[in-house]
């Protein structure tokens, strides 16, 4: 219990003192945001800071620090040091700089973004992984919900009946503008989010608080009872609950809703670490609900096993009504329902503000909405009914763990060509660096891309992840400034 605490101290003390540093660095001003600049009404609307936070924060928080979590607690409690130093060091600082790098650009979307700083090869690289990623986000989280609704609601109530609900609702929700649907309901789902987790956290620590595990040597030296290796796989599996290349593709729509630079840390970073502490409380409830006064090796493979024979949403489920009640744990399904849901639409609404932004199409006007939402939602429910969730959700985490180290790197440009100092530059490059090393590593030894030793991936992620480090540093220390911004240029 006492571990727990104090990872859930580290993350509070985390964003009072470390976000203003970065947000010092960033040297925000009082220039006009795009939605004061000229608001269209549709997707730059002008809104209320705390209702931008909690559409934020829902947009963000899909399945990842939650079903992520738990199959992250597999590996015991040291996935709480990755949560905990993932969030602030690296996705607080990846969603703040997406957010306020969009906002500098008038609202652009990640890939546009992404290709200011990086040249036109990786602009196009960036546009088609981010509309696959997004559409395969949307199917996550439409499947995910599906199921757990039929839960729920009687026999006749399918699976299937379900998944054809939230693909229209997906439909509804990607097409009218922001502040009709999205910026009314969203607050309310958000604060849903925040009593469930809060349900969650004071029912484990009360109820079960003597199974809680503690960090110790033993612990930090627990095997995954399927003996997946530590590094990268936990890195990558917890995936939303720490640092999300998905986050990059939400910020700047609500980079074209904020009224002030001012708002950046609190929403950006702000919403990250909320996110944090939902995975934590989600990790603890997991590693310990299953130990129930056994020992920490039991408490893990009862959830690894939970997990392979009923999946993540069972699991939510068996906790959520036997710690909180059959009232209070359909009162906390309904949060863990909403959360995907609310990020399932906007990953398809990102998806079709990625693909017009690409292509120049003006999306104030009805019938080009239109031309865009419905392919893409099409597109989804085929993948949704074609491939299993698992397999769905691997590559998902892989390219959502990618995703963020492109960003990073792209942040720590942005900085560098803007003149910030080279020390200035490591709160990007560093988690840039250390996320190349998670991603390449987790491609070389994960069973669903190549699968070699990790005799094999572990040097081979480590050297790349060192040279782009170098090259970096290269560009910054010994290229100069003038000449990291020719490059630039001209790669365009």
């Amino acid at each position: 219990m006492i571990t727990f605490f104090v990872c859930l101290a580290l993350l509070i003390v985390g964003f009072l003192t470390y976000s203003k540093l970065v947000e010092r660095i960033f040297r925000i001003d009082d220039r006009p945001t795009p939605a004061v600049a000229h608001p269209d009404g549709v997707d730059y609307v002008p809104m209320k800071p705390w209702r931008i936070f909690l559409v934020q924060l829902l947009n963000i928080a899909g399945l990842g620090p939650i079903y992520g979590a738990l199959s992250g607690a597999c590996w015991g409690p040291s996935v709480y040091l990755w949560i905990v130093f993932g969030t602030i060091l690296g996705g607080g600082v990846h969603d703040f700089l997406s957010g306020m790098m969009s906002e500098r650009n008038d609202g652009k979307s990640i890939s546009e973004v992404v290709g200011l700083y990086m040249g036109k090869v990786i602009t196009f690289i960036m546009r088609v992984f981010s509309v696959v990623l997004l559409v395969m986000v949307g199917v996550n989280f439409s499947v995910g919900p599906a199921a757990l609704l039929a839960k729920l609601t009687p026999e006749a109530l399918s699976t299937m009946f379900w998944l054809v609900a939230i693909m229209v609702y997906y439909l509804i929700a990607t097409f009218l503008p922001i502040d009709k649907i999205i910026g009314k309901l969203y607050p309310i789902f958000g604060i849903c989010l925040i009593v469930m987790a809060l349900g969650i956290g004071g029912a484990t620590v009360l109820l079960r608080g003597s199974d809680m595990p503690e960090l110790t040597l033993a612990s930090l030296a627990a095997v995954h009872p399927n003996s997946l290796p530590k590094w990268a796989m936990m890195f990558v599996t917890v995936a939303c609950g720490a640092i999300s290349g998905f986050h990059a593709t939400q910020s700047p729509m609500m980079a074209r809703c904020i009224t002030s630079e001012k708002q950046g840390r609190g929403i950006f970073y702000g919403a990250m670490v909320a996110e944090g502490v939902i995975a934590l409380i989600w990790a603890a409830a997991g590693v310990t609900f299953y130990t129930n006064h056994g020992s920490l090796l039991d408490g893990m493979s009862g959830l690894t096993t939970a997990i392979a024979a009923g999946g993540a949403g069972d699991v939510v489920y068996e906790i959520s009504t036997t710690l909180l009640g059959p009232v209070g744990g359909v009162l906390a399904m309904i949060g863990v329902i909403a959360c995907p849901i609310t990020s399932g639409d906007t990953a398809y609404r990102s998806a079709r503000l990625t693909i017009a932004d690409w292509f120049h199409i003006d999306q104030s006007r009805t019938g080009p909405r239109a031309a865009l939402s419905v392919p893409l939602l099409a597109v989804g429910a085929l993948i949704a009914l074609a491939l299993p969730w698992d397999v769905l959700w691997r590559y998902f985490s892989w390219a959502n763990q990618t995703l963020a180290m492109i960003v990073l790197w792209t942040g720590a440009v942005f900085l560098h060509k803007y003149g910030f100092p080279p020390k200035a530059c490591l709160i990007a490059a560093l988690p840039a660096t250390f996320m190349s090393a998670v991603s390449v590593t987790y491609f070389f030894q994960a069973p669903e891309c190549l699968g070699l030793s990790t005799a094999v991936a572990y040097p081979v992620g480590l050297v790349v992840a060192a040279l782009f480090l170098a090259v970096f540093v290269w560009r910054v220390l010994v290229v100069g400034k003038d000449d990291v911004t020719a490059l630039t240029a001209a790669a365009k």
